[in-house]
Parts: C-alpha cells; structure tokens; sequence
C-alpha cells in the first residue's frame, strides 16, 4: 500500500489533531458504555427493591457521564474536522507544487480533466474518509470490543453466541466490499469523463454558439453522466441487497437474546437488569458492526481515490536540474548534433529524425513544413521542454542538459503556438516576462511587438483587465502581446512557434523590421505557414515527416529545393498572402 504511506506524509501540521480526535473519541465510548451498566444497576439495586435514594444517585452518575460523553464527541467531531481539512489542504497544495515541476512529458501523462478530478472530487473523497477513519474507525472497534467484553461478563453462553452471528455478519461484509471495489474504481475514470466534457464546452462555447452545436454537446455531456449514473446504481444495487439480509441476521440475534435472556431469568441464571443491560450492549455492537460496514466502503471508495492522487504526487519530473548547472549562457548560437526525438508515452514512431545542423547567434531562421512534419517539436528541444532521445541540442556552444532550467528558459524565450492570457491587467501579463520590468520598460517591448498601438486606443492603456483567457483581445492582439511578453526576458534566443499566424502580413512585416533594429544580436527562429514572414530570414530549414529537407537561403531553397518552391508557387498563385479578419 505505497500510495497511503505517501498520502501519509501530507498528514504534517495535522498530526495533534490527529491524534487528540480518536483519543476524545475513546473518552466518549467508554462513557456511553458505562452508562448501561448503571442502568443495570438503577433497575436491579434502586427500582426493584424501591431504594429511591439509589435510583437518584446513580441517575446523577448517569448525567455526568452523559455530558463527558457529549464533552468528549464535540472535541473528536472538531479535532477530525480540523485534521481531515489541513490533510486535503495539504494534499491539494503539494499535488499542485509537484505539477508545476513537470515537464511537457509528464503532463502528456494526465489530462487536464483528469488532474482537476484529482485535485478536487478525489481529494474531497479521501478528506472524508480520514476524518472517518480518525474518528468513527475509532469508535465502532472500541465500541464493539468493550461492549462484547460486558457481554461476556453478564453471560458467556449469550455472548458465545453473539459471537458465532457476528461471523455471519463478517464473512458477508467481506463478500460485498470485494465485489462493490471494482465499480468504485470505474466510478473515477467516469469522473474524469465528465469534467472533460464540461471544461471542453465551457472552454469552446463561443464555437459551440457559432457552429450551433449545442445540441451534440448536450448529447456527449448526457452521456458521460448517463455512464456515471448507471456505475452508482450498479453500486447502489449492491448495497440494497446487502442491507436488508444484514437486518435479517441483526433481528435474528435480537429475538434469539430475548428468547435465551427470558428463559435465564426464569432459571435464575440473570436479572432484568441484566437482560436490559445485554440488550443495550447488543444495539452498541450491531450498530458499531454496520458503522464498520459503511467504513470500509468509504475506505474501498476512497482508496481508487487515493491510488490517483499518489500517483501524481509520486510522479518524478523527468527534465531536471543537473547537479552543477552552468547558470550563464554565452550566446545564443544553437547546434543540433544528430538528434532524433520520440514522444515518452504512446508514440510508435520518431518524431524527429537525425537532424544535424548549426545556427549561429544573432541569425534569424525560418522554419517551413507541413502539419505534423515536427516544427514545434523542433524548437521544444531548444528551450529543453522535452530531452532529445538521441544526439545533442546545444545553445552557447554547451548541451541543453548541463545548464539550470530558470538559466536556459530566461535566455530561450518561446512564444508557442497556443498563446495564454491571464486574467489581470496588461501590465500583469507582459510582467510575466519580467516581474520587475517598468511601465517604460513594457511599453517598448509593446512598440517592437507592434502591440502599443491597440494598447493606447484602450480606455485604461497599460491597466485594462483582461478577462480570463483573454476573450477581449482578438487572437492577433493576443500574438502580439504574448511576443512584447517574451521580449521582457532580453532573450538571447527568441522562438516564434507560429506565433503572428492571427497578424495581418503588414503588422508582421513591422513586427520583423522591429527585430532587425531592436534586438540584432538575439537569435530568432520563426515558425510560419506564411513564406512572407521567413523570406528575408538568414536561412529557412524546410521540414518534412520530421527531417530536414533543405536549410538554405530564399533565393537558394527556390533553386534547389523543390518542397519549398512548390509551398512559394502555391502561396503567390492564389495572389500572396491575404490577411484573416479578426
């Protein structure tokens, strides 16, 4: 069981409360448990023999021990609840610490549906059941061990057979649990299911609106909750069926104690006290037996719960700082010394195969290719988001693996394909960048990335809110204030994965111009579809089914090679470029 042992180790700051709740939990049990035995005692030594003054003072034992009972049960209830609170706290804050840690790997592992499952309806499951298992895990076994024992102590014949339908009771609870874990554990993927299909919705409604497919989406989120649905009322089926035989056997036991009870008395082997005082114990253990019943489902469903959430705590980043990382990056030259590339999980094929070429610093590259034929998977290697399976990637003439991660990503500034906005300010975003960059500092940034211009047509400039995911900026004004945000870095390399594919072709050649005038000696590499926006690039790479099928000039590639003059023919046959309305 590794998974409890590391969901165990969040318990930290929970520790007192922790144990301070089943130790006030003990108190309240053995109190409830005494007062039958003075019950016993009011009716055998007070009632029975009209001895009034005994009725009165073991009815003020009775009282005392009833308010330490309902002292000791306030001070379990809040211990459990501040332990399994600080406990899901915990689990939450170092789920989400550890996934900041990933790599692009180990992201590609879990979906985003399913690490919000994880973080919010496993943890909540977990949460409940350690505040039960601290509190009621304590109580139903204690209550049920002192209470056999008083049993046992008024009469070993009715307590030797308790015993033998307490096994009964056993053996089919075991049965229902193995057969009820199984669905819980489908119950969680469905989970996943359905938080993908409300976030891919709620994320898409402005396509959904404009495709008007709301319907086909009511359909898909109906049947993500129809398959849930049907998992619970399989499990819930389960359960109906166990619950009335367990009654059966408990009114069985019932009947049998009274039967045997009445005919001791009538021997003379028991009092009526005793009789109550059994009857009383008996409830206590039946009621503890089902408690222990409903424990161990919470704990079969919480524990495919829990499997999940250690399985992203325990997951390992794999692109990790090296022991003496070189913090300085001489210059922004790259090489690619026979690399190749496979995605860790799934992946049947190499992404990128042997690719040897060299990049000097300050030069501007255009890469070209078709979909799929491994562009962004190219300039992932530079910034180290993934590790090369083969070769060598090398910036400042050393290997990507030797410096600090911080070190490499300050100096290598991607602006990727999907560009994101947050929610805050303009001046919030760019700072992103640099967290210390001045108002001057995020201006000129804007003015080299063209974004100022819409920027000071803004009623509140550098200070307007942007809304989450940026649904008040168009996609071409998101392009370039993700660029102005890269630019906060002073980068020695600066990649553009398709990154001005929403600007119009005049704002792109001005976005080119600015580099070529602002930041000469930074390396820039450009991902387009667009052969305007590479042309006049020191050199293009043209890719292809992840190799390299040409890495010369404009005038050269349309020369030699024929992919790219085939991509340039068919671009100014249909009259150039032309620009998408926002």
């Amino acid at each position: 069981m590794s998974h409890v042992k590391t969901l165990l180790h969040e318990v930290k700051d929970a520790k007192r409360d922790t144990i301070l709740a089943p130790l006030s939990m003990v108190g309240e049990v053995l109190m409830e448990v005494m007062i039958p035995y003075v019950t016993g005692w009011i009716i055998d030594r007070g009632i029975s023999v009209g001895d009034m003054n005994r009725v009165w003072h073991y009815g003020g034992i009775m009282v005392v021990m009833a308010l330490l009972s309902l002292m000791f049960g306030t001070l379990s209830g809040v211990f459990a609840s501040s332990a399994a609170t600080r406990f899901a706290r915990n689990l939450r804050k170092s789920m989400y610490e550890n996934i900041q840690t990933f790599s692009f790997s180990n992201i590609d592992k879990f979906s985003t549906a399913g690490l919000i499952t994880r973080m919010t309806t496993d943890v909540t499951n977990v949460q409940n059941a350690y505040m039960m298992v601290i509190r009621m895990a304590v109580r139903a076994p204690v209550t049920l061990v002192i209470s056999y024992i008083m049993v046992a102590i008024i009469s070993k014949k009715i307590a030797l057979m308790f015993l033998i339908a307490l096994v009964v009771l056993g053996i089919g609870m075991v049965i229902l649990l193995k057969s009820t874990m199984p669905v819980f554990k489908q119950v969680f993927d469905r989970y996943d299911d359905l938080n993908a299909s409300v976030q891919e919705n709620v994320a898409g409604i402005r396509v959904v609106k404009a495709f008007v497919r709301e319907d086909h989406e009511d359909t898909k989120f109906k049947k993500a909750v129809e398959n849930l649905y049907r998992l619970f009322v399989k499990a819930e089926r389960m359960m109906a069926v166990a619950s009335p035989c367990m009654m059966l056997v408990v009114y069985a036991i019932l009947i049998g104690i009274a039967w045997f009870g009445a005919h001791y008395i009538m021997a003379g082997e028991m009092t009526t006290g005793n009789l109550t005082q059994i009857f009383s114990y008996v409830m206590s253990i039946l009621m503890s037996f089902v408690m222990l019943s409903m424990i161990f489902l919470m704990i079969t469903m919480s524990n495919a719960s829990a499997v999940r959430i250690a399985e992203v705590l325990e997951e390992q980043a794999d692109i990790v700082d090296p022991e003496n990382p070189v913090m300085e990056i001489p210059d922004g030259s790259i090489d690619f010394d026979h690399v190749s590339f496979m995605y860790p999980h799934g992946a049947k094929q190499k992404a990128l195969q042997d690719i040897d070429l060299h990049i000097h610093s300050g030069e501007t590259i255009g890469i070209i290719g078709g979909t799929g034929c491994g562009k962004s998977t190219f300039v992932s290697l530079i910034s180290r988001l993934y590790d090369v399976t083969e070769g060598d990637v090398k910036v400042g003439g050393i290997d990507v693996r030797n410096y600090d991660l911080t070190a490499l990503r300050d100096s290598v500034s991607v602006v990727l394909q999907k560009n994101e906005i947050f929610s805050g300010t303009i001046l919030d975003n760019l700072r992103w960048g640099n967290e210390n960059a001045s108002e001057e500092e995020c201006k000129k940034a804007c003015e080299i990335a063209c974004a100022d211009e819409f920027i000071s047509q803004m009623p509140d400039g550098y200070n307007t809110k942007i809304e989450q995911g940026g649904t008040n900026v168009s996609g071409g004004q998101k392009q370039r204030l993700c660029i102005a945000r890269a630019l906060l870095k002073d980068p020695k390399v600066l990649i553009l994965d398709d990154s001005t594919s929403a600007v119009d072709t005049a704002t792109d050649a001005k976005i080119r111009q600015a580099f070529r005038e602002y930041i000469p000696g930074t390396t820039k590499i450009i991902i387009s579809q667009r052969v305007s926006s590479i042309q006049d690039a020191d050199r293009i790479l043209v890719m292809d089914n992840g190799t390299v099928k040409g890495f010369d000039t404009h005038e050269n590639l349309l020369e030699t090679n024929e992919i790219y003059r085939d991509i340039y023919d068919t671009q100014m046959a249909a009259g150039g470029d032309f620009d998408e309305p926002q």
